[in-house]
């Protein structure tokens, strides 16, 4: 599968207390916690933030609503849901929007396809854009606090009117939060973070790097959020220091009796299929995985449901700045990571419906199989994880490279509502070749991006080869080799924190050691 050679050798405790510390330093710590069980009520405030756009600053509405429990108890998780951030940003941000940094021009010529978008600005390639945002929550109880991070992603992209206003909505899950004393707890608005990605009219980017706002909350406003009456003793009962009484884990001080906050609320468990780490390796994590893979010749997007990732860190390595051809010292790491669904490798079965030929509603299921990875001379897999962070002080940067190697297979076909005949082996000709990339940076002191070790997106283009054995009785081959394959499609995979089965962080892992973070897939 991959050309890249490394030694297996010399994989061992040092390589993985290195992956130990970058996780320590990428991945915020959360513990889980369930829902409570109190009657529940919908909040709905509307605040006023002051963005740094490019041009200038300008004002933004953000109206979050979420539903929040009347009471709780001492000691339990109080679970915030259905949250939902919406913006409406000034007309006068379009020009920031589309304007692609990386040029001198205004809009940024359309990239390859991955979903769908609406209506046309003129003269930009920008037809759509998705959001993330990221709402700091000062969650607090007798005078004691700590921060909660909202994260919320719209639902794909949201039209880019040619006049007007912006409208973003964002949902996602938060974490959960737990008291350690009766009393009121509060929950409070801070820094607004948004990423704003413009999309092409087939939802690939149109920038070369995404827009991103730090947004302050107006002065003179009141940004109480909601507040929880929490049952139990009024005196405080302090969370067990797990690095010493009263010290953090940065070895500063640390307030034992401030609210703890926990992880963001799973989805189903139907939705996250079984992922189970080797507890007897300290190198090995798993994760969860899922996205969006484009059909370009059909005009949309096939969602892939939620995965097991499978990653087994190897051995990590500085190389001096002598030694590099930029002059700036790099920190290496090859690794291998196979994709797993029930235990056979692949990516769970995909059932998406399409236009074929621009009319005719067809229903398939996709079966996308990873192939094995290729053997060294002492007969181990070859690494198919490159990751390489430049080391350059505030312009600290990297990038993770994941090359694997697939077969798809197509099955239970429908065309306008009648089954198609397609046999059981209708597949790919020839394996295609999956280049996933994750980029990462060093900004305000915090990495953003992906890492191994904290998940993140990934990004490639994949071009499927001609069909072959499809057809009972009739050769359908043709049939689906002009309508799939062929011309180069855009995926982007969303992988989670992963969690590192010997270790057992119940920051990271469920108590039988599988990933406790299922990410929600974006275009």
């Amino acid at each position: 599968m991959t050309t890249r050679g490394t030694s297996r050798r010399g994989r061992g405790r040092a390589a993985a207390r290195g992956g130990a510390v970058l996780a320590g330093v990428l991945m915020a710590g959360m513990i889980p916690g369930a829902q409570a069980s109190a009657g529940n009520r919908e909040i709905d405030v509307e605040l006023a933030y002051a963005c740094a756009f490019p041009s200038g600053e300008r004002e933004i509405e953000a109206r979050v609503s979420a539903v929040v429990p009347e009471k709780g108890q001492a000691g339990e998780a109080v679970q915030v849901s259905e949250v939902n951030t919406e913006l409406a940003l000034p007309a006068d941000a379009v020009a920031d929007l589309v304007k692609d940094p990386g040029t001198t021009d205004s809009p940024a010529p359309a990239g390859p396809t991955a979903g769908a978008g609406s209506t046309t600005v003129p003269g930009a390639g920008s037809k759509g854009v998705v959001a993330e945002t990221r709402l700091s929550v000062d969650v607090a109880q007798e005078g004691h606090s700590a921060e909660a991070v909202w994260i919320g992603n719209t639902q794909g992209p949201s039209a880019v009117p040619g006049t007007g206003d912006i409208t973003l909505a964002a949902s996602g899950a938060v974490p959960s939060v737990t008291a350690a004393a009766g009393g009121g707890l509060t929950f409070t608005a801070g820094q607004l973070a948004v990423k704003l990605t413009p999309v092409s009219d087939d939802g690939a980017p149109t920038r070369s790097s995404p827009l991103d706002l730090t947004c302050t909350p107006v002065a003179d406003q009141d940004l109480l959020l909601a507040s929880v009456n929490i049952g139990g003793a009024e005196e405080t009962a302090p969370w067990p220091s797990e690095t010493g009484e009263g010290q953090g884990e940065d070895g500063g001080e640390r307030d034992l009796a401030a609210p703890r906050v926990g992880a963001r609320d799973a989805a189903p468990a139907a939705e996250a299929p079984e992922c189970l780490g080797d507890p007897e390796n300290e190198s090995h994590l798993v994760a969860y995985i899922t996205g969006y893979a484009n059909v370009t010749k059909l005009k949309g997007a096939a969602k892939f449901p939620v995965a097991c990732a499978k990653i087994l860190q190897g051995p990590q390595g500085i190389v001096p700045p002598e030694e590099s051809p930029d002059g700036l010292a790099h920190l290496i790491q090859d690794s291998t990571a196979m994709v797993d669904y029930l235990g056979r490798p692949q990516l769970p079965p995909a059932t998406t419906t399409f236009l074929t030929f621009g009319f005719m509603p067809t229903t398939a299921t996709m079966e996308m199989t990873q192939l094995p990875l290729e053997k060294d001379a002492d007969g181990l897999p070859i690494y198919n994880v490159h990751s390489d962070l430049t080391l350059n002080g505030l312009d600290t940067f990297g990038s993770t490279v994941i090359t694997m190697d697939f077969s798809l297979r197509l099955r239970d076909v429908k065309v306008n509502g009648a089954a198609l005949e397609v046999g059981p082996n209708c597949r790919t000709s020839k394996p295609f070749r999956l280049t996933l990339l994750g980029k990462v940076f060093f900004k305000d002191f915090i990495f953003t991006g992906y890492t191994l070790t904290g998940g993140g997106p990934l990004t490639s283009s994949v071009t499927v080869p001609p069909f072959s054995g499809c057809g009972v009785g009739e050769d359908l081959d043709d049939l689906f080799t002009a309508s799939i394959s062929g011309k180069s499609g855009y995926v982007k995979q969303i992988q989670g924190p992963p969690c590192a089965a010997m270790v057992n962080d119940e920051t990271l892992c469920t108590a039988d050691r599988q990933p406790l973070n299922v990410p929600v897939a974006e275009r």
